[in-house]
């Protein structure tokens, strides 16, 4: 069985179209565990609504300490042996859940499966693709202006059993706990990236990532994250750590580089 958790206050915009998108995927072994956490709007409301004709919807409603608290509370309440978060505001792709059921058949416990994230704007335009290829702690450490981790939980899942070997989320982190899993998750499970889409993030205003993102001075939490895990790195990682970095950012440098004498080439045509 496949355990979707959505977290959810004060979400009733998205919601239905949220509990509709696990519906139209079509896979019979799931679950819809949704954490409300006392919404005073109406998505409780609608969520009944749904929960009354669909039997796979379950409901807890109740106060929390905040999205890190309701996930955990999500996880305990899950009894599929595959765990995948999707926020209110998000969406997977048609027939992912079937193909995670299919994909982990074949996958030794406990493992996490990740693959790419469309990222939308306000208006509804494709802002980027979002394409994890290297998901190694090292390569994650080096940040995402070099290499891009994972930036929304619709693009990937992973047994429930993991949690036994690196605990859940930390509830005292209400931003940045995505990126603390990831790092842990990487170290003690069986990767596999897949290069399809399988989730879609909206970028828009009014939703908590957007928010945050508004406040320049707020990305310091996720690069104090990497830092943390920097710091116990053994030392001959930490050696080709910077040597990977450096080439990394060489890189980087050179591409942006030719991008530019390309674009200024064409300029002078």
């Amino acid at each position: 069985m496949i355990s979707i958790i959505t977290p959810v206050w004060n979400g009733s915009k998205f919601i239905e179209s949220c509990i509709d998108n696990v519906i139209g995927q079509h896979c019979h072994d799931i679950e819809h565990v949704i954490i409300d956490g006392l919404s005073d709007d109406n998505t409780v409301d609608i969520i009944k609504r749904y929960a009354e004709k669909y039997c796979h919807i379950r409901l807890l409603s109740e106060k929390d300490r905040g999205q890190a608290d309701a996930m955990n509370k999500g996880i305990a309440l899950a009894k599929g042996e595959i765990i995948g978060f999707l926020n209110v505001d998000d969406y997977y792709e048609p027939g992912v859940l079937s193909r995670i059921s299919d994909i982990f058949k074949a996958l030794p416990e406990p493992s996490i499966a990740v693959a790419n994230c469309n990222v939308w704007g306000n208006e509804g335009n494709l802002l980027y693709t979002v394409k994890p290829a290297r998901l190694k702690l090292e390569q994650l450490l080096v940040g995402p202006r070099i290499n891009i981790y994972p930036v929304n939980p619709s693009e990937y899942f992973y047994h429930k059993s993991l949690h036994d070997k690196i605990g859940c989320f930390n509830v005292e982190d209400h931003y940045a706990m995505d990126l603390d899993f990831l790092l842990r998750a990487i170290q003690a499970a069986h990767v596999r990236y897949f290069d399809e889409i399988w989730g879609n993030f909206r970028l828009i205003q009014g939703t908590k990532t957007f928010s945050d993102r508004s406040v320049p001075s707020n990305t310091n939490r996720y690069i104090e994250v990497i830092r943390l895990y920097k710091k116990d790195l053994p030392c001959y990682l930490k050696r080709f750590f910077w040597f990977y970095k450096s080439a990394q950012a060489i890189q980087f440098i050179f591409r942006y580089l030719n991008r530019y004498l390309k674009g200024t080439a064409r300029s002078t045509r």
